[in-house]
């Protein structure tokens, strides 16, 4: 397993980390099949076998039964693994059980370290962007939970480029903790994260941690053009993440995928995380399962890396459309182009 360092902290992460999202039978966990506590253990002894370190959850998976299975089974080797869970969706019916409130982050982070039998929480991530909180309420909130010592490292997931660009400068402005992490949707299906998220990180030095990397399951393989879906699928389902506008062009890189990774010997599966893994900024990609047999051939992703024609391939059947201002920058900019700049536009240059 290589390890990674987590933008500019001196924490190291596993190239791959633990999801349990799955893991419960309520909630969102239901919805995904939910994993019960004595299967969520083999995940997990096989994750950590395997060299994951860093395990990620979140308050709302399974209504906070994902973060108690998870204290259960890390009951005597908590110092063997990072720790990531995140606050902000709804965790009662009450005006102040969700947002990023100074109240609410508080009270979540302790029911959190409750739920999961620990003191300490090594990475604690704001869910979603709250329009509602003044950004500098919710950073200062999150740096009394790092100085109380409750919370090592803060992060923020799901924002859009200028929510977390306000508050790495309101970070700096008024010398609170800084986000040293995002967690985001980035997959081979959709690549928009490249327009701004992965250039910014890639500048200011933050660390991007991927969740879905199967696109919900449409990357494994199982899925066809002709119809043909997996019996458990969740597409099938009212399950609306990640949305597909164009099926034609989705069937594309599906069959695109499915021809490199017969190419190689892999896995649709493994090749799209394999895929993922070698793209710039990138520190961890989540991986869930049900089952011990799709985690084994998830972590195999880890083992390989694409050739560069392989992944020229893949990018080019899945390559975002430059939307203004970047095909005005290719056009006109190419002779003074940032590290991070060059993400998007390096191979897109007159």
């Amino acid at each position: 397993m290589e390890y990674r360092q987590l933008g500019r902290s001196g924490l190291r992460v596993s190239a791959l980390a633990l999801g349990t999202m799955t893991f419960g039978d309520a909630g969102t966990a239901a919805a995904l099949g939910g994993v019960a506590s004595r299967e969520a253990r083999g995940l997990v002894d096989q994750a950590l076998e395997a060299g994951v370190n860093l395990i990620d959850t979140a308050d709302m998976y399974a209504d906070g039964r994902s973060e108690e299975i998870l204290g259960e089974i890390l009951q005597g080797r908590r110092d063997d693994v990072l720790l990531a869970t995140k606050a902000r969706f709804p965790m009662g019916a009450g005006p102040n059980d969700a947002g990023l409130s100074r109240h609410h982050l508080i009270r979540a982070c302790e029911a959190s370290l409750r739920r999961l039998r620990t003191d300490h929480i090594d990475l604690y991530q704001v869910h979603e962007r709250d329009g509602l909180t003044p950004v500098e309420e919710t950073l200062a909130a999150l740096d009394t939970l790092v100085h109380d010592g409750k919370v090592r490292y803060v992060g923020c997931s799901n924002h859009s480029a200028w929510h977390l660009m306000k508050a790495l400068g309101t970070s700096e402005r008024l010398g609170l903790a800084r986000y040293v992490s995002q967690q985001i949707y980035y997959t081979l299906l959709h690549r928009e994260a490249e327009y701004e998220l992965v250039p910014l990180s890639i500048d200011e030095g933050i660390g991007i941690i991927v969740w879905s990397p199967l696109a919900g399951g449409l990357l494994t393989g199982k899925y066809r053009r002709d119809g043909t879906v997996p019996n458990d699928a969740r597409h099938t389902t009212d399950w609306t993440e990640p949305p597909i506008y164009d099926m034609s062009r989705m069937f594309d890189i599906l069959e695109t995928l499915a021809d490199v990774a017969r190419e190689h010997g892999h896995s649709s599966a493994q090749t799209a995380l394999a895929y993922i893994l070698g793209k710039p900024g990138v520190t961890s990609v989540v991986i869930g399962a049900r089952t011990g047999e799709q985690l084994a051939d998830n972590l195999a992703s880890a083992t390989w890396t694409l050739d560069p024609a392989s992944r020229a391939r893949l990018d080019e059947i899945s390559a975002v459309p430059l939307i203004y201002p970047y095909w005005h920058q290719a056009k006109s900019a190419g002779d003074r182009l940032s590290p991070g700049d060059l993400t998007l536009l390096g191979g897109r240059l007159p």
